[in-house]
């Protein structure tokens, strides 16, 4: 099993000059839950691309998007990977989003960089970063993007989940890991039962089914995607317990939108098989990597807009 690598060489063009969140159209409010209930496909904001969310919703059914990522600045200081955190260009395009009827989840860790659990140095402290980061960007959901080196560090970062969830009414809580064909392999194995041993505070456990081998050419990612997920329910259910309804709907799955990192290809058929699945399924999160990797006709994005959670 590999991680998803926060750039795809050759697939992610630079920001359009001036901004890309022009011409918002307000329509319904953003609701408690939208942001993971549902596809929200992630934008990687220090190379968004020129696709406008805004117009994308329109054009889509998205309501949401995900926001990547946050890292640490010094010590258990959170800060965007893009160098600050109160940054006027990503509350531009979450004031944007919103006003537009839908809402935003914030992304932190990911493949690469300072990760904000390896700085700090007991769960209170993580928590608190967390916190610094609902509080200026009014969140109802937060994705721990649990990769690389940062997975030793479960069990403080679902300690700081359960203190989030203590302080924060109704807010989601997204984990998400690395997978094998047949669910969580390796290090990720046993954070279940991690998460089962505290009162579990995660409210979607979704995976990243892609760069499962140094060489994916020629593999079926729908039915490879269908396998990994059926995987981790079985495991969900061995440690958290509970009906297969009530596992499926604390589920969730985070493809990649056409060429992966080791010579697979993710195609928007591959993404129909995906949507089958999760609808009949009840699962509650749909997503991929990442919004400027799509087609000119947003073909993946519209899959995803279908999803409803």
């Amino acid at each position: 099993m590999k991680y998803r690598k926060a750039l795809i060489g050759g697939l992610v063009t630079a920001v359009a000059a001036g901004g890309v969140w022009a011409g918002m159209a307000v329509s319904e409010a953003a609701t408690t839950g939208l942001a993971v209930r549902g596809g929200a496909p992630y934008i990687y904001t220090s190379v968004s691309g020129s696709k406008d969310p805004v117009k994308v919703m329109q054009s889509t059914g998205v309501r949401a998007f995900t926001l990547a990522f946050i890292l640490n600045k010094g010590t258990c200081s959170p800060v965007w990977d893009s160098g600050t955190l109160n940054d006027s260009g990503k509350q531009k395009m979450i004031t944007a989003i919103r006003g537009a009827g839908g809402d935003v989840v914030v992304s932190f860790g990911g493949y690469s960089g300072n990760k904000l659990a390896n700085s700090c140095s007991k769960e209170t402290k993580l928590a608190a970063a967390y916190q610094k980061v609902i509080d200026l960007y009014d969140l109802k959901a937060i994705d721990i993007d649990l990769e690389a080196g940062e997975v030793s560090q479960s069990n403080k970062v679902l300690k700081a989940l359960k203190i989030v969830k203590q302080k924060n009414a109704g807010i989601s809580t997204i984990l998400t890991l690395g997978t094998g064909k047949n669910g969580l392999e390796g290090d990720e194995k046993g954070i279940p039962a991690q998460a089962a041993a505290i009162g579990s505070p995660v409210d979607n456990w979704t995976i990243m089914p892609f760069d499962f081998s140094d060489n994916d050419s020629g593999l079926d990612h729908g039915k490879a995607t269908v396998s990994a997920s059926e995987g981790l329910h079985k495991q969900l259910k061995s440690a958290l317990g509970g009906s297969d309804a009530s596992i499926y709907a604390k589920q969730g799955i985070s493809s990649m939108n056409g060429k992966t990192d080791s010579n697979g290809n993710v195609t928007v058929a591959n993404f129909n098989t995906m949507l089958s699945y999760v609808q009949q399924h009840g699962l509650t999160r749909f997503t991929y990597w990442e919004l400027s990797r799509d087609t000119s006709n947003l073909d993946y994005t519209k899959v995803i807009g279908k999803f409803k959670g």
